[in-house]
Formats: structure tokens, sequence, C-alpha cells
């Protein structure tokens, strides 16, 4: 006699715990809903609605992400009800003053990013203490997650305060898109850390959030870029509302792709003893060493002291893994390892690119009447996305796999830099909005 076991089904085997999520999540949003109705538009009152579907299956799909999304409601509510509708008491309270207003726990953000930089490398080189010291990296980040969100949430409030038609979604300028960069980046990495079971990748991965910190801080002091400003006609669209975070989940996770293939190329070459082989040690130190020369806009700059710092810590980075590349290559996953996450992340990156770059071209038709004008920013878009696309066809068609793959996908973050700053920095267009 043949016995039939029948699977149970996805939601028959969802726990008590993954209804109770639910449960909170639903009503957070008729909360929510029902608070800051006066406050949406019809869009924004739909993407409320419809991400609660979105949340759920994260919740579940994800689990260390329900207590990151519960926390995060909840000290956010916190702040918003300390404010009082009073934007002058984040001078005057404790909590906001120093934890829970926008900059301040962006600033705490910036800082555990760095702190949590540090303990990764220190699970790199510290001899008995890696698990403990990667541990903490990794706990680090998490936090550091949680705060960007937080600040994200509390600024979104904000600029509601300042005024009717200054409220909007914190994701219209430089400022406010790189740190959603950063907790992105950091998100998807901590996925794939837990996925993949090791840290190792981490003390990569957070070196180009680091710099993205190094950069949003320069850029907050010398532009002082945290004061919300009210958009400029072409932003007031619904679709910046789901263009711009599309985009830079692609912008992460390509940039987390690229670190993971840096560190390909480290374990490969960590027997290497000629210098001029060792050129993707080299290609990182001129990214991170020349940056300060690309940002000073003169030799009287004010913040010279700042980039001569930031080149000195780069300098020294730098150096460390030029001697320290065997015991680098020591910790790092199998190379099936690292080239797994960094077929994924490209992979992701290019589906969200993808959508984002469809969800611009609609937002160009409506607001300049047409949907592609070869405008600088939508001429390196599409430059950025033929690279990838490229790379996936060669990975999927041609089994593309192991040094040219990782090579590809370090330059890749060249031209994606150079799409997302460069031509703010260089050339002018339409999105001239978004200039340096």
């Amino acid at each position: 006699m043949t016995t039939v076991t029948l699977n149970p089904g996805y939601f028959s085997s969802r726990s008590a715990i993954d209804w109770g999520f639910a449960l909170l999540a639903l009503l957070g949003t008729v909360f929510a809903f029902t608070r800051y109705q006066h406050a949406m538009d019809v869009y924004e009152q739909s993407i409320l609605i419809g991400s609660l579907p979105a949340v759920i299956w994260l919740g579940w799909f994800w689990r260390p992400l329900r207590t990151l999304m519960l926390v995060v409601a909840g000290l956010s509510l916190l702040a918003i009800n300390l404010y009082q509708g009073d934007l002058a008491r984040a001078e005057q309270v404790f909590l906001l003053k120093y934890f829970l207003s926008s900059q301040s726990a962006i600033l705490w953000m910036s800082m555990l990013f760095f702190i949590s930089t540090v303990f990764y490398w220190a699970g790199v080189f510290i001899r008995g203490q890696a698990d403990a010291m990667e541990s903490l990296g990794s706990r680090m980040a998490w936090v550091a997650v949680g705060l960007a969100l937080i600040g994200t949430l509390v600024r979104w409030y904000e600029s509601h305060q300042l005024g009717p038609d200054i409220g909007h979604i914190p994701v219209s300028n430089l400022y406010e898109v790189f740190v959603m960069f950063c907790w992105m980046t950091a998100a998807f990495y901590l996925y794939y850390e837990e996925q993949y079971k090791t840290r190792a990748l981490g003390a990569f991965v957070m070196l180009v959030v680091s710099a993205a910190v190094g950069f949003l801080l320069w850029y907050t002091l010398v532009r002082e870029a945290h004061e919300i400003q009210p958009l400029v006609p072409a932003l007031k669209s619904w679709w910046m509302k789901v263009h711009v975070p599309a985009n830079f989940i692609g912008y992460g996770t390509f940039a987390l792709a690229s670190m993971v293939a840096f560190a390909y190329l480290i374990k490969q070459q960590a027997t290497e003893t000629r210098w001029y082989k060792l050129a993707p040690l080299w290609l990182l130190g001129i990214v991170l060493c020349f940056e300060p020369v690309v940002f000073r806009q003169s030799a009287n700059d004010q913040t010279s002291s700042y980039w001569m710092v930031y080149f000195g810590v780069s300098a020294f980075i730098v150096a460390g893994i030029l001697l320290g590349r065997r015991r680098i290559a020591e910790r790092l996953p199998s190379f099936e390892i690292l080239d797994d996450v960094m077929y994924k992340s490209i992979a992701v990156g290019f589906a969200f690119f993808t959508i984002a770059t469809v969800l611009g071209a609609l937002w160009a038709a409506e607001a300049w009447g047409g949907y592609w004008s070869w405008d600088p920013k939508e001429t390196w878009a599409l430059i950025v996305w033929l690279n990838y696309a490229a790379w996936l066809h060669m990975r999927l068609m041609k089994g593309l796999r192991g040094t040219v793959a990782a090579w590809w996908a370090l330059v890749g973050l060249g031209i994606t830099t150079f799409a997302f700053l460069g031509v703010n920095m260089f050339l002018s267009g339409l999105h001239s909005y978004g200039t340096l």
C-alpha cells in the first residue's frame, strides 16, 4: 500500500507568531491610515494599503525583519508623539535631541556603520576573537539600519510640520537617497549573511557603506543638506515615491555585488607576490584615496582637513588589505559562495533597476512630455542597465563565472557610481535638480 504525504499549505504552515505579526501589521496600517489620512494623497493611501501584504510577506520570509519593523514603528511613533506638532521640541526633549529626531537618528546611523566596519575588520585580523568581533559588527549594522529607517520616517513627519506644501517622502535629494543607499545596501548584505552563515563579507560590504556615510557627512557639513527643503516642481509627482526606492535597490545591490567581487579577487590572489598582479587592491586604493580630490572644490576649501583625514584613513585601509590579504583569504567563504552572492545580488538589482527605468520613463512622459530624451542621467542609466544585462546574459547563456565575472562586477561599480554621482557633478540636463 502506497502512502501519500501531502505537504502543508503555505498559510497552514504559518505559526501563531506569524499570524500575530500579521495582525500587528494590519492594526498598524489601520492606525496610520486613520491618523494620517489627511496628509496623504490618493496615491500615498494606495501605497500604504498595498504595502500591507508586502510587509507581512517580508516578515514571514525573513523573520529578523519582524523585530526590525516593530522596533522601527514603535520608536518612530514615540518620536512623533514627543514632537506634539512642534518642531522646536527637537531641541527641548532629551530623546528627540539626542536620539530620535531625524538628524540625530541619522548621525547615530553614520557612527554605527563606521563602528560596524571596524568590528568586521577586527574579526578578520584578530585570531581567537573573530566570531565575537564579527557578531558585534553584524549587530551594529542591524541597529544602524533601524536608526536609518527611524530617521527617514521621522524626517517624513518633520517635513509635513513645516507646511502642507513641503511635506514629502524623504527620497528627493542626495542627502535623503544616500541614507536610503546605506540602509538598503546593509540590509541586503545582512540577508545574505544569514542565508550563507558567514559574516566575513561584512568587512568588504561595509567599506562601501562607510564610504557613502563619509560622503553623507561631508554633504551635510558643506551643503547643510540635512535641512528639509520644498520639492522642486519636477519632483511633485507620485512617480517619485516608487521610482527612487526601486532605483536604489538596484544601486545598493550592485554595490554589494562589486564588493563581493573584490573579495573574490582578493581570495584568488592571496598568495600572489608580484605587486603588478595585485591590480584589484590598487584599484580600490585609487577609488578610496582619490575621492577626496574629486569632491574638494578648491585648494582653499574649508573642508580640506576633513578630506585629508578621509585620505589618511583610506590609505590605511588599503595598506592593511595589501599586507593582510592571506589572512583575509582564510576568513572568506568558498569561491562558490562568493560567486553565488555576486550573481544573486546583480540579478535582484537588475530586476529592480529595470522596474525603476520603466517607471522613470513614465514619470518623464508626465513631467516633460516624452518617455525618453537622452538626458545625461537617462543615458547613463541605460549604460548601467546594458552593462548588467550583458553580465547576466553571459552568466546564464555562456556560464560566465570566476575572475572575468568578478572583474566585470567590480568595473560595474565605477559605471554605477558615475551614473549616480558623476552625472550630477559633471553633466547638466533635465535632472540638474540633483546637482552637487
